[in-house]
């Protein structure tokens, strides 16, 4: 019988969240790596560029990786030979503790985004609490942990499906990926769970994104079982859809899929597919009775020396003087960098104005969009001498119901974000001749170094929704819709699918 102390547990916790806040698995850094080198189309090969720039600053600051420090997922296997030194807390009070002390660490704190009363006032809880625990009792003497923080914009994108037996998994993924649009931030990993019922699916899929990163070595090696052949499948046809970093286009889309099955009813085929961002955080840990795990750093040289050189295109404005005239003159697929100021708002803070403006109430106090930009984040909080914390864009399409209003009633000129934006919301960038910039999701360290200058100007009781007044220096974007309705993430994976298709094409031509 093992003694598994409480406060060891609870311990490696916090720990291992705080590790993986600014540490992301080595693997996955080689990967991106790979994919970084292989790439064609310069806008996916500079984003990738940012993404690994952006994991060695993290690395290096232990500052986290991503704003969105995630919703905490933990595994959890018991051996039935373990007993606790004490059992006046649950496992799942446990995992909230180490979670508490995690997220509220002075140091490095983690941006808590989770809240209560989801389908109602949906207040913050303050510490990131609770985490979202699966407890299995497994044979053995130890405990065995997998902990993850996943990001909103990525698990947003989980998509089900209770398919006929007679379905092809493999037509599903491809008819569904592309619909998902790029508020993933691909490249990433999928994980796809099969079999059971839908809520047994989805628990599979969501614990084969803690597996490592290892489709070359499957590759080398032959797929031998269906899951591996599946795996092997999916990883190319996805790869050939052309969606690529940041949905720009290009040759890498996945670094992995990752599949779990378990049996299933005969007329039944339970099928979730969950996305990994950018952004892979977890952890694996063993406990043993001999204290907390010991979680050892990485070493700074195993991540690649990658550079990024911004060339001669780039087009750098000046917000305090920048022009509805200025704007109609940028092109979709422009690098842009930005200075100057520019306000922020999200989710809570668009709701907030849309009511304010329904009741005639106007713009609170401070708040001026006439002519700027908005930008759409929700910041860590600033430690030591920082202005801001790490400060990476959130899913554009999130604030699609609101744009219309934001560009025909405040005289917004545009809007920063990541990801794509919908056919509405093009429509009427067109219709108002604003624009739309990227930033790359993943990159929010990166990003936060560009931000001289940070205050709140309304909303504070919002916390991290609340609006910033940003004052930025060089922040690199990406002309994602111009005034034109031009839109690279339309044009980008078109181009690109037709793109691999050639070179596939070639290269069977070149092996007959």
């Amino acid at each position: 019988m093992t003694v598994i102390r409480q406060q060891d547990f609870i311990d490696s916790i916090e720990d291992a969240l705080q590790y993986i806040s600014y540490y992301h698995p080595l693997d996955f850094i080689k990967a991106l790596e790979v994919a970084y080198h292989k790439e064609q189309n310069q806008a996916a090969k500079d984003a990738i560029a940012q993404i690994l720039i952006n994991s060695r600053m993290s690395a290096e600051g232990h500052r986290p990786i991503c704003q969105d420090t995630g919703i905490v997922t933990c595994f959890v296997k018991i051996g039935m030979d373990v007993k606790w030194d004490k059992t006046d807390l649950t496992v799942q009070q446990m995992v909230d503790e180490g979670t508490r002390r995690a997220y509220l660490n002075p140091d490095n704190p983690l941006r808590a985004s989770i809240v209560a009363d989801p389908a109602g006032l949906r207040k913050n809880t303050k510490d990131n609490t609770p985490a979202v625990v699966h407890i299995d009792l497994v044979p053995g003497h130890h405990v065995e942990v997998m902990i993850a923080a996943k990001g909103g914009g990525s698990e947003n994108k989980t998509k089900m499906a209770m398919l006929n037996p007679s379905d092809s998994i493999v037509d599903w993924v491809l008819e569904t990926l592309p619909k998902m649009g790029a508020g993933w931030c691909p490249p990433g990993m999928l994980g796809i769970g099969i079999g059971g019922t839908a809520e047994k699916a989805a628990v599979l899929a969501k614990e084969s994104l803690m597996d490592p990163v290892d489709i070359q070595d499957l590759l080398d090696k032959g797929a031998e079982t269906a899951e591996e052949k599946l795996r092997v499948e999916l990883y190319e046809k996805v790869n050939k859809l052309g969606i690529g970093a940041q949905g720009l286009g290009g040759l890498t889309t996945v670094v992995d899929i990752k599949i779990k099955s378990v049996p299933t009813h005969a007329a039944s085929l339970p099928v979730v597919m969950i996305p990994n961002c950018a952004a892979t955080r977890h952890l694996h840990f063993h406990l043993d009775g001999s204290g907390p795990a010991d979680i050892k750093p990485p070493k700074l040289e195993d991540w690649p020396q990658v550079t990024w050189e911004l060339g001669d295109k780039v087009r750098r404005v000046n917000l305090d003087t920048v022009t509805p005239e200025e704007v109609q003159s940028w092109q979709a697929g422009e690098t842009v960098l930005l200075s100057g100021k520019m306000l922020t708002g999200r989710d809570a803070a668009h709701k907030r104005i849309a009511d304010m403006l329904n009741k005639g109430e106007g713009l609170p106090a401070g708040v001026d969009f006439k002519n700027k930009f908005i930008y759409y984040v929700g910041p860590v909080d600033a430690v030591g001498d920082e202005v801001v914390g790490p400060a990476g864009p959130t899913t554009a399409t999130r604030m699609d119901k609101f744009t219309d209003m934001m560009l025909s009633q405040t005289g917004l000129l545009g809007m920063i974000g990541k990801s794509e934006r919908g056919d509405k919301t093009v429509a009427s960038i067109k219709q108002h001749k604003a624009a739309y910039l990227m930033a790359v999701g993943g990159a929010a360290y990166l990003v936060s170094k560009a931000i001289k200058k940070a205050r709140v100007v309304a909303f504070a009781d919002l916390g991290m929704e609340a609006i910033y007044e940003f004052d930025v220096e060089d922040m690199p974007v990406t002309v994602a819709v111009d005034s034109n309705g031009n839109n690279v993430h339309q044009q980008g994976p078109v181009i690109w699918k037709a793109n691999i298709a050639e070179l596939d094409a070639k290269l069977s031509q070149g092996s007959k």
